[in-house]
């Protein structure tokens, strides 16, 4: 990496100097301040793990384990016989051993209490492969989904064309079907690759009473002891996930195929997408307003049907079926205030669309905390989503929504957050709410998102230098003619007040930037900030390249100096590609 050269045309190259990635003056000035004659010893560097890095229970054994990570550097020069130099030390702190969030917590939440009480990692029509109109249906997305650690699979079920088997698609357009056993089979084998906790299967149910017993049949022989049954009709209190461990759960509600289903509108979008946005999808609208047109006849009616149909279609509903149905779905008649009345005696699930949701937070906010204190409130994306984009999933999780259903198969900022938020708790898929979205306050009073609470903490973020993308792209990927001008975008998605994004300094022609800035985040409810990292390749003619991102949890982050790994669109882990960056609470 000493020199490189850019063909600018046929006659000539530019030369460029590569230089190898060297620790930042604060790096340096850390080291000295923890060594001595230019080595940091065991004790030192235990001293530095508790002071520097907040490891406040770090042991001499836990120094030692870093130095021992270290012994492949040793024919390098970077590890000294009594301890580390400046390379070494170094190097642990930009590498593998030394990520933002500790995996040695694993599952770490209570997570003995009912469901209700947490955020459920939730996907949406799990089984399509791309668009929502034209693409294939298959098992292949509900795999790749389980095992990033997706909680709760949607499977939309319908008659074959001979009407004596049941298939998995989406309904009115012109998505290929896969055959429900097939991915019921799926679901069985990958469920628990990424974690031990319950799997939800959501069912969108369009079959006659002979094609319900069919489907009864199918799960009970594929999944046998695995399934959850709940005993009686209706649950007092949901379950908690540690009782469920290793079960696999089906919610759904009465048939919607003999209510008079509106027909869903689908109308392909036809405008071209910039590079910016297929890049990195549309910026996550945090401060959207909502639309006080009445839009119903766009939305694709997942709704549920109120008490009224469903006692009709029950007289319709195979019992083997119904027996089931261990999450009941159904809003019950009448207005929104009449579908989050809570009834002490039973617990169910409602579903919205996102519109339907940020419409109801402006009258009913408190009403919905409230619900999902006890019962599940399911969120999903509106029907003209047909290139399987997501929205903004904070509004739902501000407002106590435990499954904010998601289009996997795509990519962009939203997605992102979503990924970031399922960082936490071991990846499990089951992240606890926190407290004040749980339990009502003395008064009986709820959270409520809008009012702007005063500061808690201050997160400061570092973002020292990166380093990376000289091996993982291609040296001409990001400009033809030169090495690549890089800046990070730093900042929190979270309630209103917490919401904002900052950016570095551009520095041009380099491969390993060195930025050395500081970023303050006031949070006024951290338990739901996540920190969002983007890296962006200015581009003075079109528009900026991406160049890797992350999303992380605010409530784990390690404090201290640390590596974080950057990801592509779709989430994937890059090889080489990280940022160094010191996380403080002031």
């Amino acid at each position: 990496m000493s020199k490189q050269s850019y063909k600018v045309c046929f006659c000539f190259r530019r030369r460029f100097r590569l230089a190898a990635a060297e620790a930042p003056e604060d790096i340096k000035a850390l080291f000295n301040q923890y060594s001595e004659n230019e080595v940091m010893s065991l004790d030192q560097l235990h001293r530095f793990l508790i002071e520097v890095q907040k490891e406040e229970n770090a042991t001499l054994e836990d120094a030692q384990a870093v130095m021992g990570s270290l012994h492949e550097f040793k024919h390098l020069n970077m590890f000294h016989l009594k301890g580390l130099n400046i390379e070494s030390f170094f190097k642990y702190l930009f590498g593998d051993v030394n990520p933002p969030i500790n995996p040695k917590l694993g599952v770490h939440h209570d997570m003995t209490a009912p469901l209700s009480n947490y955020f459920i990692f939730t996907g949406h029509n799990s089984y399509l492969t791309g668009n929502q109109l034209s693409s294939d249906c298959s098992d292949v997305p509900i795999i790749h989904a389980l095992r990033r650690g997706v909680r709760v699979i949607e499977l939309d079920i319908w008659p074959n064309s001979k009407k004596d088997n049941v298939n998995v698609l989406h309904g009115r357009t012109l998505t290929n079907p896969v055959e429900l056993v097939r991915c019921l089979r799926s679901i069985k084998e990958h469920a628990f690759f990424a974690s031990e906790y319950p799997v939800v299967i959501t069912l969108e149910d369009h079959l006659t009473p002979d094609l319900q017993a069919k489907v009864a049949e199918m799960i009970t022989q594929t999944f046998g002891d695995m399934l959850f049954s709940p005993g009686s009709e209706c649950l007092k209190e949901f379950p908690s996930p540690e009782s469920l461990k290793k079960k696999i759960i089906i919610s759904t509600k009465p048939p919607k195929e003999y209510l008079e289903a509106k027909e869903v509108k689908a109308r392909e979008n036809g405008s071209k997408k910039g590079k910016e946005e297929e890049a990195w999808g549309k910026e996550v609208n945090f401060k959207a307003k909502i639309d006080d047109e009445k839009d119903d006849d766009l939305e694709e009616r997942e709704g549920d049907n109120n008490d009224e149909d469903d006692s009709k279609l029950h007289q319709n509903t195979a019992p083997e079926y119904k027996r089931l149905i261990a999450i009941h779905a159904g809003k019950g008649k009448g207005s929104i205030s009449d579908w989050l009345r809570v009834d002490p005696n039973k617990v169910r699930r409602i579903s919205l669309s996102e519109q339907e949701l940020e419409k109801a937070v402006i009258s009913h906010g408190k009403d919905i905390v409230r619900f999902t204190q006890r019962n599940v409130l399911r969120v999903y994306p509106k029907g003209t989503r047909f290139n399987s984009s997501n929205y903004n999933p904070l509004v739902g999780w501000m407002h106590g929504a435990q499954m904010v259903a998601f289009n996997m198969q795509g990519y962009g900022r939203s997605l992102w957050l979503m990924h970031g938020m399922f960082r936490a708790n071991g990846g499990c898929g089951y992240v606890k709410k926190p407290d004040f979205l749980v339990k009502a306050g003395p008064h009986n009073e709820v959270f409520d998102p809008k009012v702007k609470f005063p500061v808690k903490t201050t997160l400061r973020v570092t973002v020292y230098m990166g380093e990376g993308w000289y091996y993982d792209f291609r040296h001409t990927h990001f400009d033809t003619y030169s090495p690549p001008d890089f800046y990070t975008r730093v900042g929190i998605a979270g309630v209103p007040a917490d919401t904002i994004m900052k950016k570095t300094r551009i520095l041009e022609d380099n491969w390993i930037p060195n930025w050395d800035e500081t970023f303050d985040f006031p949070l006024t409810v951290p338990e739901l900030a996540l920190l969002r990292i983007e890296v962006h390749e200015y581009d003075m003619s079109e528009k900026d390249d991406f160049a890797g991102q992350t999303c992380l949890p605010v409530s784990e982050l390690r404090k201290g100096i640390r590596a974080v790994p950057l990801h592509t669109r779709k989430g994937d882990k890059y090889k080489s590609v990280k940022l160094l960056m010191r996380f403080e609470f002031v």
